[in-house]
């Protein structure tokens, strides 16, 4: 580490720190559970070395200060834990004798400031794909990446799969268990094995640039550095497998996507939702990257799948000047697609979005209505907040207030909490 930590006068207090341990985590944790992943050989065992950094960064750091390179700090740390945790573990067996010895030799450590700094690398894709193998279920290859990956609580990952927190915590345990037990390599899979393996890398990467572009809680609107994340990502699996279009939808979708991202955020911090955003603010470079990767998937031929699909509804909204341009028409009928081809109740509320403004408030209120009637998304805040704006366009401003004030009370995330209640009245 460059330079002494700040003196204790200086250190700021316990929750600012911890604001900052969260933040370096985000940015980092891929990196170190990555680093540690390919020396000890086990996800969890380097998950667990990394938290016990965390917490001792907690401890140390609202006394002594915030370091100048806090994500090289917790990868030396995390690294002396794990040393430790082999050394007094009561297994003389050779194998632990070896990995200790092979932690204190290997260079990947030394200076662990010279590659954190780096883009996303060859070695957390290696992650990625251990948090997919297929000795796991679907649902639990998302949930590890997204947890070790994509540095999200394990509440934030509940959020975004609409389980109990609980169901997840154990998920991610089973999960961690079994890879263990599978003895995983930390290795890319052979060109045979990868279109199996893309389909839930690709749902991975698409659930963590979501969580950066809308935050499931917290006091941030987006998390750009998780959208970041995700593209990086996505444009290293475009060059992995060139002739997959899935692997470009995916790149189109966030590409278009993020885009919008200076534009959804007000000067204040404050949410700024699709239709009232400057669109001037849009990052006209993102947007003809990605319509050519919407382009690259539509030659690979066939029809559009999912991703792809998606990536064309965001090129419509990208391709409108204005909200009044916008082919909504278009987008229905691509929602209509998406519906039949992946039928999810979410999709299903997305589309009665653009049914409403293609066809009038009444038509897309009529596949709210459905939705809730059938308790598909219930406990979920969009369902409310979709049925609020339909209903203020048709007048029915009581009732709107009330389904943005249910909304409010639902959502995790300050900002769009803030958006909803200002649209309750309140």
């Amino acid at each position: 580490m460059r330079g002494p930590p700040r003196q204790a006068s200086e250190a700021v207090t316990r929750d600012d720190v911890q604001r900052t341990v969260e933040a370096v985590w985000r940015m980092e944790s891929a990196r170190i559970v990555a680093g540690l992943t390919r020396v000890v050989g086990d996800v969890g065992r380097a998950e667990d070395f990394a938290q016990d950094a965390l917490v001792a960064a907690l401890e140390q750091w609202s006394e002594s200060g915030v370091p100048d390179n806090p994500g090289a700090w917790l990868m030396t740390v995390a690294r002396r834990k794990a040393i430790d945790r082999v050394r007094h573990r009561e297994l003389a067996t050779r194998k632990h004798e070896e990995l200790a010895g092979a932690l204190e030799m290997t260079g990947a450590f030394e200076a662990p400031d010279e590659h954190l700094g780096e883009p996303i690398d060859d070695e957390v894709l290696r992650l990625v794909f251990i948090c997919c193998h297929p000795v796991l279920s679907t649902e639990a290859r998302v949930a590890l990446t997204l947890r070790v990956v994509g540095g999200l609580a394990t509440e934030e990952v509940a959020r975004a799969f609409l389980v109990p927190t609980a169901t997840l915590a154990q998920r991610i345990v089973r999960a961690k268990r079994t890879l263990r037990e599978a003895n995983v390599p930390f290795e890319l899979p052979p060109e045979r094995q990868l279109p199996e393996r893309l389909a839930s890398v690709l749902e991975v990467i698409y659930l963590i640039f979501n969580e950066g572009y809308a935050a499931t809680s917290g006091r941030e609107w987006t998390r750009p550095e998780l959208c970041l994340d995700a593209l990086r990502l996505g444009r290293v699996l475009a060059g992995l497998a060139p002739d997959e279009p899935e692997v470009h939808g995916l790149v189109a979708l966030m590409e278009l996507q993020a885009s919008r991202l200076g534009a959804r955020v007000g000067p204040d911090g404050e949410a700024i939702l699709l239709m009232d955003q400057d669109r001037a603010r849009w990052d006209r470079l993102h947007i003809r990257r990605g319509l050519d990767a919407l382009r690259s998937a539509q030659e690979r031929g066939g029809a559009l799948g999912p991703y792809a699909l998606q990536a064309a509804i965001a090129a419509c909204h990208a391709r409108a000047a204005t909200p009044e341009d916008t082919d909504w028409e278009g987008i229905a009928a691509l929602y209509d697609a998406l519906a039949q081809l992946v039928p999810s109740p979410v999709i299903e509320l997305n589309r009665a979005v653009a049914v409403g403004r293609a066809f009038g408030p009444e038509a897309g209120l009529e596949i709210v209505e459905a939705l809730d009637e059938g308790k598909a998304l219930e406990g979920y805040h969009l369902l409310y907040a979709v049925r609020g704006d339909l209903l203020e366009r048709l007048g029915r401003t009581k009732e709107a207030h009330a389904a943005f004030a249910r909304a409010a009370s639902m959502t995790e995330n300050e900002r769009e909490r803030a958006v909803l209640l200002k649209r309750a009245g309140g």
